[in-house]
């Protein structure tokens, strides 16, 4: 089913986008996964070309279009070439929208311009040990001491953790107000005191830098608060639709390319005299898998532009969420299958694919709590 929602605009984007991972991306990617690290000079390289800050302000170096389809195909394309250590992801899709809406002019001079052109990376800091998707569990905390806040606590999980110089903090300033004693504070690197963890040794995602995170009495400026004192719970609920939409369109994307990927390979490979391809399973399995992918991205694509308008509701989000991911966990294991033996050799495309994958169901709030929301969207 041929997609509409692209014009000749994103078009081009998507031509200078893969182009950038073709040359800059996917000759080195299986070496930083080696390192663990995606290197720095991928950002200022991705920032050179306006891939960091096209929905930032045109004064502070963006490209000022605030239009998600962009930000879609920026994720197909690394998607495309199977490259899960970019970063990318989370300076575009999250990072920014707390910026766009809660930065003051102050901030905005100060981190806008670094923030476009990839010489500042940037991560969101909610998850703690012993805290998951239960946000109002968040004990690390900012106490306002004169025209400062001392921060202290700890973070996991944290992606970007180790390259990043800005970090947005989800930390408690008034433990007995609930959830509006939340609220978010801007870390920069080299704040005494703000120390990072290991680089977290993962299943998938080998060149991601995902860290663990430690505040020991940190003096962060007062000026570093982002928007209102109080109000961090309620921007989270406000911006976590775009974070699961973002982990929809790489489920769909990611879906996709193992079922290219597979059928390829079921072309090739022969067995008892003919290809796999032939075979009756091989074909229902894929059908029913392209069927699936493509009802999948029909559904993102319709969620991307609920978003533009400023109507996509948590309850979309949350299913878009869950289903896409759920989905791309299916496709990874029947597509692994049909690769048979090789499918579980490391030198075979599949294989990575479905260690990435397991992630998806996970982060961003997991398909138990995507269908709790969406159950009790319904009133039960």
């Amino acid at each position: 089913m041929k997609r509409t929602i692209f014009d000749t605009d994103h078009d081009a984007f998507r031509d200078t986008v893969r182009s950038f991972c073709e040359k800059e991306i996917a000759p080195h990617h299986d070496e930083w996964e080696k390192d663990g690290i995606v290197p720095r000079d991928v950002w200022t390289k991705a920032g050179d070309l306006g891939l960091l800050g096209f929905m930032m302000p045109e004064e502070h170096g963006g490209g000022g279009v605030t239009d998600f389809r962009y930000n879609a195909i920026l994720q197909e394309e690394v998607t495309r070439i199977g490259a899960s250590g970019i970063g990318f992801v989370i300076q575009t899709d999250l990072v920014s929208t707390y910026l766009l809406s809660h930065a003051t002019d102050e901030q905005k001079a100060r981190w806008f311009p670094g923030f476009c052109s990839g010489e500042i990376i940037t991560a969101i800091a909610m998850t703690e040990p012993g805290t998951g998707s239960d946000l109002q569990g968040i004990k690390t905390t900012a106490v306002k001491d004169g025209d400062h806040y001392v921060v202290n606590g700890s973070k996991t999980f944290i992606t970007n953790g180790i390259n990043a110089d800005l970090v947005l903090v989800v930390c408690q300033t008034d433990p007995a107000a609930g959830a509006l004693g939340f609220s978010i504070l801007v870390l920069e690197r080299g704040m005494e005191g703000f120390e990072r963890g290991r680089n977290l040794d993962k299943i998938g995602l080998k060149a991601q830098d995902t860290a663990e995170l430690f505040f020991d009495n940190v003096r962060v400026p007062a000026n570093n608060l982002l928007g209102e004192e109080g109000k961090g719970f309620i921007y989270l609920m406000e911006k976590l639709p775009q974070e699961r939409m973002s982990i929809s369109v790489v489920a769909a994307a990611a879906s996709r390319r193992m079922i290219e990927m597979t059928l390829d390979y079921v072309k090739e490979r022969k067995a008892f005299g003919k290809p796999i391809g032939s075979f009756q399973n091989s074909r229902f399995t894929l059908a029913e898998l392209h069927t699936e992918a493509t009802i999948g991205e029909v559904f993102v694509d319709e969620s991307i532009m609920r978003l533009n308008a400023g109507e996509l509701t948590v309850d979309d989000a949350a299913m878009g969420k869950w289903w896409t991911t759920e989905l791309q966990k299916k496709v990874a294991d029947q597509c692994l299958q049909l690769h048979g033996g090789y499918g579980y050799m490391t030198e075979y495309p599949i294989s990575k694919a479905y260690l990435d994958t397991r992630i998806q169901t996970i982060y961003g709030g997991t398909t138990e709590i995507m269908k709790e929301i969406v159950g009790r969207g319904m009133g039960i």
